[in-house]
């Protein structure tokens, strides 16, 4: 199963990641079969990360399962609106749906004597 994860490079105290595409199994630092971009958190705004947005949409379509932080970066890019963690529904579209399956409320009549 392929992943899309974050490798953490960089020294103490001054992290950088970059974004990548690689088997489950394969270790966090260890090989990878495509890098997608990189996040730099200690940058300054707007210039904090640079992503290969094709790409990604590519390997989500094939069923790669993005890690938390890479869906928190795919939204911020304005690519995985709809994807939750791990390519479940987000949580809004699960209540959403749970409301349409609701049974209704019947409103109880008065008491006849």
């Amino acid at each position: 199963m392929v992943v899309l994860r974050l490798k953490r490079y960089g020294r103490t105290h001054s992290p950088f990641y970059r974004l990548a595409a690689a088997d489950k199994r394969s270790p966090s630092d260890g090989r990878v079969i495509e890098e997608l971009g990189w996040f730099s958190p200690t940058a300054p705004e707007g210039q904090q990360w640079k992503l290969k947005g094709e790409r990604a949409l590519y390997w989500l379509s094939v069923g790669a399962q993005p890690s938390e932080t890479v869906i928190s970066l795919l939204r911020r890019a304005g690519l995985a609106n709809t994807v939750g963690t791990k390519g479940k529904a987000s949580m809004s579209a699960t209540r959403q749906k749970a409301r349409r399956n609701a049974p209704k409320k019947v409103k109880a009549e008065p008491a006849k004597s």
